[in-house]
Formats: C-alpha cells, sequence, structure tokens
C-alpha cells in the first residue's frame, strides 16, 4: 500500500512538474491528481521539495538506463563512454528532461555532485575510465579526476543544449566538442 501511494505521488508529481515547472505546481496539484491527501505527501516524501527529489532521481536512473543500454551494444569500453556521454547530452531535447532535470533540478536541489542519481552515473563513469586506464587506452591519468571531468562535461553539455535557443542546432556541437574533449585523454597508441 505504501509503495503504491509513493508511485502514484510520483507519477503525478511528475506530470505536474513537466507542465508547470516547480515553482508554478501547487500541494494540490501534487495530490489531487493522485486522489490522496497531502498528509500522504507529507508522510512519504516530507514536502514538495522532498516529491520532487524522488521525481528527479526517477528520471535521471531512466537517463542513466537508456544511455547505458546504448553504451552496451559498443564493441569497446572506450566507444561505450563516448555512446553514454553522448546520449546523456542528446537527452537534453526531450522536454521532460530540460524542465525538470535540467532546469528546475538545479534551482530547487542545488549542485547536481550531490544528487544520489549522479552520483550513480559518475560510479560508471569511474569504472570505464579504470578498466581503460587498466587495458592502457588512456594516458596516465588520475582516475577520479578524469571521471569527474567526463562526467561534467556531458552534464554541462546537457544544460548548455537544455537552455539554448536551438538546442537541435547546438546538439551536435556539444556531442563533438564532449568527444573531442575526452579524446584528449587516450594514450598515443590507442585507436
Amino acid at each position: 500500500m505504501m509503495e503504491e501511494t509513493r508511485r502514484k505521488l510520483v507519477a503525478s508529481a511528475r506530470a505536474a512538474f513537466a507542465e508547470k515547472g516547480f515553482a508554478n505546481t501547487s500541494m494540490d496539484d501534487l495530490t489531487a491528481a493522485a486522489g490522496l491527501t497531502r498528509g500522504a505527501l507529507y508522510h512519504n516524501f516530507g514536502d514538495k521539495k522532498g516529491l520532487f527529489a524522488a521525481v528527479v532521481d526517477q528520471i535521471d536512473a531512466e537517463m542513466a538506463a537508456r544511455a547505458r543500454a546504448l553504451a552496451e551494444a559498443e564493441a569497446t569500453i572506450w566507444d561505450a563512454l563516448l555512446a553514454e556521454g553522448s546520449a546523456y547530452i542528446e537527452m537534453a531535447l526531450d522536454p521532460e528532461v530540460q524542465r525538470i532535470v535540467l532546469r528546475d533540478g538545479p534551482a530547487v536541489l542545488g549542485d547536481p555532485a550531490h544528487w544520489p542519481s549522479q552520483n550513480r552515473c559518475l560510479d560508471a563513469t569511474r569504472a570505464a575510465v579504470a578498466a581503460l586506464l587498466a587495458q592502457g587506452v588512456l594516458r596516465t591519468v588520475d582516475v577520479e579526476a578524469a571521471s569527474r571531468l567526463l562526467n561534467g562535461a556531458a552534464l554541462n553539455a546537457a544544460f548548455w543544449v537544455a537552455a539554448c535557443e536551438d538546442p537541435s542546432a547546438t546538439l551536435p556541437k556539444a556531442q563533438e566538442a564532449f568527444r573531442m574533449l575526452a579524446e584528449g585523454l587516450l594514450a598515443e597508441h590507442a585507436p
């Protein structure tokens, strides 16, 4: 029963936040569509911000899963790393991702480096960088530094795409720059 209540609230909130944004979504918007009370919201999420954090986490997890699925189709860890970063940047074209994760997310939840979902992405990047370093594909580099910079580059490129006047025209520029930055880590003999 509790899990069903949480699911209903997250689904209702996701629709409301996507349509109206965080600031313009009322507590009544969040609970009425789910057929629940404010008490249910407070009990399960603490407040509107807690519910918003759950929505961001859900969307970010879906984004990571989509990017990971594309990465798994690649033949090498290097190609997978590039595909995952490029896919994450491309998801900035999705209006729901733009509004909830890339615009309202930082404004409401603060620095994405502190979001659990972003830290899961960083963990995946860290594992890929460590494997590439062990295979000799990358120059000698600090795994933590390289992982944070790659993650930050993809995230900031997604912010740029989401906020610009012509996201479709900006996307290929952002993806190409991400690829070129990442290639700077390659060892001389690497492909």
